[in-house]
């Protein structure tokens, strides 16, 4: 990559994130795991965080850990907890809530970055990132409800308060993930390293420590080596090159792609309403996208 512009290497780094992102419902339908949530997202963190170590090996940057500073290792291990809680609360609600109803609140955190980011990064505001976030939501949401807002009643509004605020605890990381001057790699590798531990307390409170069967590694394996490890490693370094504004509207674009893996994988059925929302999600992007003229 070291003849391409850094814009270039970012759009990849959101392409391979949105990618990964889309497949984690496909993934989780051919390997149902039998663990609960706490115990899942444990050994889910193991993986991504030795996932990451390699890399971070890789790079050969590891070493520069030991030259942060008190300050610097508490704020990522901040971070790493905004992304636990984020999860923990996510696999709560689709526990105790419509799944459609929670998959709508889950994907307002692209939202939240917009109006974060104007608040911490202090990002311009203007109309057409409002229309873009407008439009990318609009379409999700028609993709999810299959175009039938009346299978939405909202009736958990209480469990629905919680996913919404793990979604703005995501859009928080990914703001204040900006902020942080470190090595990408190693900051992701803290992240991962901290929820470990958060998840260790998680595991301890709420549920039992039990080994995963076979069929379960294979799930955490992917999961957590690709579709929430190195995904993540994307995520930051595209925040690193573009506006966290800017980026936001794309992820729209995760469970467009979901359904369509969905329909490749499993037969599903293919209706016009996914192609609607998928048109309002390019819009989307495109809106976005185009630069202001300089007068």
């Amino acid at each position: 990559m070291k003849n391409l512009s850094e814009s270039t290497i970012g759009v990849i780094y959101i392409a391979l994130c949105i990618l990964l992102w889309s497949l984690i419902p496909t993934v989780a339908k051919f390997a149902q795991t039998g663990l609960d949530h706490h115990q899942y997202l444990f050994y889910s963190s193991i993986i991504s965080f030795l996932s990451i170590f390699a890399v971070s090996l890789y790079e050969k940057n590891l070493k520069e850990i030991f030259f942060y500073s008190k300050k610097i290792v508490l704020v990522l291990f901040a971070l790493g907890f905004l992304d636990f809680f984020y999860y923990l609360l996510l696999y709560f609600g689709y526990k105790h809530a419509n799944g459609l109803e929670v998959l709508v609140i889950q994907y307002m955190w692209p939202i939240f970055i917009v109006f974060l980011s104007l608040i911490i990064l202090k990002e311009e505001f203007t109309k057409k990132k409002l229309l873009s976030v407008i439009l990318g939501f609009l379409g999700v949401s028609l993709v999810i409800t299959k175009g039938d807002f009346s299978s939405l009643d909202f009736g958990q509004i209480d469990v629905l308060l919680i996913v919404m605020l793990g979604a703005i605890a995501f859009a928080l990381f990914s703001v204040l993930s900006k902020i942080v001057k470190v090595n990408a790699t190693n900051a992701v590798m803290i992240y991962f390293f901290s929820a470990i531990i958060y998840s260790i307390i998680s595991v301890q409170s709420f549920s039992e420590f039990t080994l995963p069967s076979a069929k379960d590694w294979i799930s955490i394996l992917i999961n957590g080596a690709f579709l929430n490890g190195v995904s993540y490693l994307f995520w930051v370094k595209a925040l690193k090159t573009f506006d966290a504004s800017k980026v936001a509207p794309f992820i729209f674009t995760t469970p467009i792609l979901s359904a369509f893996f969905l329909i490749i994988f499993f037969d599903e059925p293919i209706l016009s309403i996914y192609f609607v929302g998928l048109f309002l999600v390019i819009i989307s992007g495109l809106i976005s996208s185009i630069k202001r003229k300089k007068r």
